[in-house]
Parts: structure tokens; C-alpha cells; sequence
């Protein structure tokens, strides 16, 4: 019976790989998993499935063969997919170098904790008088320390100790005393709302002298009070902000402000810019100890209400970039170890080992005792084992980048066998994880693609000149101009500028006198132009001597106008300079059918129709 189990497995097991293939290539396999990986990565939302699936197996299969072609050139053993590989593996390797369940907890706390603010006040115990959480609530009872109100905060306002406190309080409940280094802090949460999210504002400051008088005092509120009479009759924000704000950090940019969310400035300030309503309202003149503020709101962003992927994505960044990361890369390190098989030599004395490392890095002399030594075997990791001696150049390191080595050694040791183990896991980090596996792969065989895609296509077709014009002899038909006109395109600093250049031009100067007079603010594009390449408003009639309305860039502020000189009927031939760009196009794909139709002989494609069909039930 165990002969027949041993004969059937090979058969069985091979039975089952090829229920999972779906295509081949030559010798090459692409299993069911592999390909559907990549299909819903790249998928949008379609009507017919059966169609989208037909369509991005043909184009998946004709990447394999392109990245088989490259391998064929052993293109991937060129020195620069090799650095290139190395630096994006640096690059990506760090995000998965933590416990995975752990860090998505942490980051649907903080999105549950940015859903609402809560208004924080507290007060501190130093240790110097009060000794322990008795004397701290007597204290607290009998008011000796004021509260400090700090407003209203939201995650990652606070440390996450002190975040974890807070959100677990209910309106109007105070904290037990919370221990840290230097004394007891007590919370309360004094109120709670729902999260305003983020703003973007504009600010003119009138700042008050430190230590102001009440002339100083006079002075700032009619400086404010004139100022802000002078927006109410419809003056300029920003211009106003340019000549008049003594913030020297946004009066160059019209008063415009960094956004910011609820926790980034003193609660005085914060309370009245999200008091404003609605973007464009503008404060009454308000003071804070920094002088006077009129401050007018700009936009305004809500906290997503719903886990959407972008919102969630930057939450994650957050929390990388947070202390509350700290327990779930203990978490990983101790998987970590497990995985990597970490056994500690328990007949090691820890003293022994201090006072060789104290002995070789401090004073340079080597203590001998009969138990420790540098062969001494201190764990074994990886199935290898780690001596004393790498511990030392470990330690002699640490006090080269300016490490103190004091009384921790335990911390030392503790860092030694972290970066030990993560340097081993990093370098098998494709074994352990298979998305880190296939965004590796994936990286890599998107530079061989690019690489003989340049070589065979993209650089053939524009280098071969004779090639070109044979193929636009052959297919001249195909390169008319639909209608067109002669058109000089005029882009311009800005929408001011662009108006008055048009005026100028209307009144009879020459479009070559204006650019000379505005050198660097003014360039212009002539040519020949299809008539839908034009930006124009709908339904514009065209004709010669035009100019059309002005287009503007909402992000640079840069204006755009076209000047028509000619117009063309449509079926007009092109000539073979007017069409290259076209023929380049069509050349480059004609190029790549005929190399896809000679991958297909070299490495024949059978795909596996019973697995396609389960694609369309999932």
C-alpha cells in the first residue's frame, strides 16, 4: 500500500498543478493565481467581464513573452536592473518589516479616534512633592494645581499613552494618575464633538511688542480695526496681508497658512478659525498673546466618515512614523525569532559577558574568565551560531557612532540580536512574504520590459528612417489632416498679462514687439493644428484671424489664448514630416506584432480553457 501511495502521489500532484495553470508559454507556466493577481491590480470597472478578461490575458500573455525575450539577453544581469532592484528593495522592504495584524489594529484605532475631538484639560504632580497616587488625588481634591487646558486634540496629538487616556474617558471624567518619569499627570475630558477635520487659512497678524503697554495695546486694535473695516468694503485679502501683517512666516503669500487640523496652535486661535462657516469668511479682529488676528478661511477638509483607501493609507503612514508603532514591531521581532529559529546559550553568564565588553570596548584589555571567550557561543540564529567576538565588534561599533555604554547592557545585547535578526530576515524577506516576493518580481520584469521594448521597438522605429517612409508609402491614406488651421498657441504668466496682450494685439502690435517686451513671460508654439486640438469653448466657429477665449490653469495660474491665422478643409494629405509622429506610432506597433508573432513560434502559447472559463464564475 505505501508503494502505491508513493507511485499515485507524482501523478496526483501533477494533476493538481495543471487544474491551477491557466497558460504556458514553451516550458513556462502561468497558474490561475498568478495572472488574477495581476487582473485585479490593474482591473477597472467593466460591463463585460468574459470580454475584459479575454482581452487582458492577451495582453498578460504577450508580457511574458516580452520579459522571456529579455531574460533570453540576460538583460536582468545588467549592472543597472541589478542597482536598480537593490534600490528599490531598499526602498520597500522597511513596510514589511512589521506585524501586519498589529499595525492595521492600530491603524482602525487611530481612524475610530480621528472621528471625533475631544476638549483635553489636566494637571502635573512632580515627584518632588507628592510621592504616590494617594498624595496625588488628595491634591487633586483639594485643587492644589490648576487645570491647563489645552483644547481640543485628536489622534496623534498627544503621545499615545496619553491618547489611549484621554479616548477612553467619557465627557466630563477624569483619569486616574497616570505615572511617567518625572511625576502624575491627571486628564479630563471636558467635552467631545464631532471631528472638524482640516483647514486652510489666510492670516494677517498685527503683532504686540512683548510685554506690551496700553499705548502698544491702542495702537495694534486700530491698525486691526482699520484693516478689517477696509475687507468688509471689499479690499484685497491677500494684498492687505502683504503690506500689513507682521507674520513673517505667510505675509509674503497673502497671509495664505499650512493646512492644519485641531491640536497645531493655542486653542484661543483655533476655536475662532473653526467657528468660520463657510470658505471665504473672514474673523472679526481677535487677540491671542501673539497681537491681533483677522483671519479668513480658504477650504475646509472632513474626516472621511468612511475606511476609504486613501484615508486609511495615510493613517498607516502616521502610524509608522508614531511611538504606538513601538509594541507592534516588539511583536514582529519576537515572530521573527521564531521563524528564524533563535535559541539562546543558557549556560552563558550574562555577568561574564558584560565584563568582557566593558574590558575590550572601555578599556581595551581583555578580562579572561574560564567560562567566556570570543569563540564563546552566545545564540544560535538562523542555523548559524553568533560568538562573543561579533557581539564585541557590535559593541566596539556602537561606541564609534556614539553610543553611551553605561549600566545597559542588557539593552545592547537586546539591539545586537534585533539587528542581527532583522538583517538575516531582510535578506530571506522573499521566502517569508509572498507580496514582497511578487512586487520584487514585478519591479524587475518591468525594467527588462522597458529595457527590450527600447530595444526592439521604441528605438528601432524612430532610428529606422528608410523603414518609416517605406511604411508611410504603404499606408498614406491614413495620414489626412481633418480640419485644421495655422495657429500660434500664447501662454502667458498669468490671466492679467494674458488680457492685456490680447488688447495689444487688438489694437494693431505685433505679437514679436509684446514678447520681446516681456521676456520670460510670454512663449509661444506655431504650426499646424487639427482644430479639436484647439482649447476652445463648445460649438466654436473658427475662422481666420481669431483669437480665442482665454484658458486658465487653476494650479499655476498660467493663461492660455490661440491665435488662428488659416484654416484647411478636412482629407488634406499629410506629408511625410507633417504625419512622422503618426507613422512612429504605427511603425512601433507594426514593429511589435511582428516580434510578438515570432515569440509565439519560438515559445508556443496554449492556454488552458477550462480554467479561463472559472475566471468568469468568481
Amino acid at each position: 500500500m505505501k508503494q502505491l501511495i508513493l507511485f499515485l502521489f507524482p501523478v496526483i500532484f501533477a494533476r493538481e498543478i495543471s487544474a491551477q495553470t491557466l497558460f504556458t508559454y514553451g516550458n513556462n507556466t502561468v497558474t490561475k493565481t498568478e495572472f488574477l493577481r495581476a487582473y485585479n491590480k490593474n482591473k477597472t470597472a467593466v460591463t463585460d467581464k468574459d470580454m475584459a478578461l479575454r482581452e487582458y490575458l492577451d495582453l498578460y500573455i504577450k508580457f511574458k513573452l516580452k520579459v522571456q525575450a529579455a531574460k533570453d539577453l540576460k538583460i536582468d544581469t545588467l549592472t543597472t536592473i541589478k542597482q536598480d532592484l537593490q534600490n528599490f528593495r531598499t526602498q520597500v522592504q522597511e513596510s514589511y518589516l512589521n506585524d501586519e495584524s498589529s499595525l492595521n489594529a492600530l491603524t482602525g484605532e487611530a481612524y475610530e479616534r480621528s472621528q471625533k475631538d475631544i476638549h483635553v484639560t489636566y494637571a502635573f504632580f512632580p515627584f518632588e512633592e507628592y510621592k504616590d497616587s494617594p498624595a496625588v488625588l488628595k491634591a487633586h481634591k483639594d485643587a492644589k494645581i490648576p487645570l491647563v487646558d489645552i483644547g481640543f486634540i485628536t489622534a496623534f496629538n498627544l503621545p499615545y499613552d496619553f491618547e489611549s487616556i484621554v479616548y477612553k474617558l467619557k465627557p466630563g471624567e477624569e483619569s486616574k494618575p497616570f505615572r511617567v518619569k518625572n511625576g502624575f499627570y491627571i486628564f479630563k475630558n471636558t467635552g467631545e464633538r464631532k471631528a472638524v477635520g482640516k483647514i486652510t487659512a489666510a492670516q494677517i497678524l498685527i503683532a504686540l511688542p512683548e510685554n506690551p503697554n496700553e499705548t502698544d495695546r491702542l495702537k495694534a486694535v486700530t491698525v486691526a480695526d482699520s484693516v478689517y473695516k477696509l475687507l468688509q468694503a471689499g479690499a484685497d485679502f491677500g494684498e492687505l496681508a502683504k503690506n500689513v501683517s507682521n507674520d513673517q512666516m505667510s505675509y509674503m503669500s497673502g497671509g495664505l497658512m499650512p493646512e492644519f487640523g485641531v491640536g497645531k496652535y493655542r486653542p484661543d486661535f483655533e476655536n475662532k478659525v473653526f467657528a468660520l462657516q463657510k470658505d471665504g469668511d473672514i474673523t472679526t479682529p481677535f487677540q491671542t498673546p501673539f497681537g491681533y488676528h483677522i483671519v479668513k478661511r480658504i477650504a475646509k477638509t472632513e474626516i472621511p466618515s468612511d475606511k476609504n483607501e486613501i484615508y486609511l493609507y495615510t493613517l498607516k503612514h502616521q502610524v509608522l512614523q508614531d511611538s504606538r508603532i513601538s509594541a507592534a514591531k516588539e511583536k514582529f521581532l519576537a515572530d521573527v525569532l521564531k521563524r528564524l529559529n533563535y535559541k539562546k546559550n543558557a549556560a552563558v553568564n550574562q555577568q561574564d559577558v558584560w565584563r568582557l565588553a566593558d574590558s575590550f570596548v572601555l578599556s581595551g584589555k581583555k578580562i579572561i574568565t574560564p567560562a567566556v571567550n570570543s569563540n564563546t557561543v552566545l545564540f544560535s540564529i538562523n542555523n548559524k551560531n553568533v560568538k562573543v567576538n561579533e557581539w564585541l565588534s557590535f559593541m566596539k561599533d556602537q561606541k564609534a557612532t556614539g553610543s553611551q555604554i553605561t549600566n545597559s547592557h542588557q539593552q545592547f545585547m537586546d539591539l545586537f540580536i534585533s539587528t542581527t535578526a532583522l538583517d538575516i530576515y531582510k535578506n530571506r524577506l522573499p521566502e517569508f512574504n509572498p507580496d514582497f516576493k511578487y512586487q520584487l518580481q514585478e519591479f524587475k520584469d518591468g525594467n527588462m520590459l522597458f529595457e527590450i521594448m527600447e530595444r526592439n521597438v521604441w528605438n528601432k522605429a524612430s532610428n529606422d528612417l528608410k523603414g518609416l517612409q517605406d511604411y508611410y508609402s504603404k499606408h498614406q491614406s491614413n495620414y489626412k489632416w481633418n480640419e485644421s488651421a495655422d495657429a500660434v498657441f500664447v501662454s502667458c504668466a498669468n490671466e492679467k498679462l494674458a488680457k492685456d496682450i490680447i488688447e495689444q494685439l487688438k489694437g494693431g502690435k505685433s505679437l514679436k514687439q509684446i514678447a520681446e517686451e516681456n521676456p520670460g513671460n510670454i512663449q509661444t508654439d506655431s504650426g499646424r493644428y487639427e482644430l479639436t486640438q484647439i482649447p476652445a469653448k463648445p460649438n466654436t466657429k473658427f475662422i481666420g484671424g481669431m483669437i480665442t477665449d482665454l484658458s486658465v490653469n487653476e494650479n499655476d495660474g498660467t493663461a492660455t489664448f490661440v491665435i488662428i491665422h488659416k484654416l484647411y478643409p478636412a482629407n488634406e494629405q499629410r506629408n511625410f514630416e507633417e504625419a512622422r509622429g503618426l507613422v512612429i506610432n504605427d511603425y512601433q506597433n507594426y514593429l511589435e506584432e511582428k516580434w510578438i508573432e515570432q515569440l509565439k513560434k519560438k515559445y508556443p502559447v496554449k492556454v488552458n480553457q477550462p480554467v479561463f472559463q472559472s475566471l468568469l464564475r468568481l
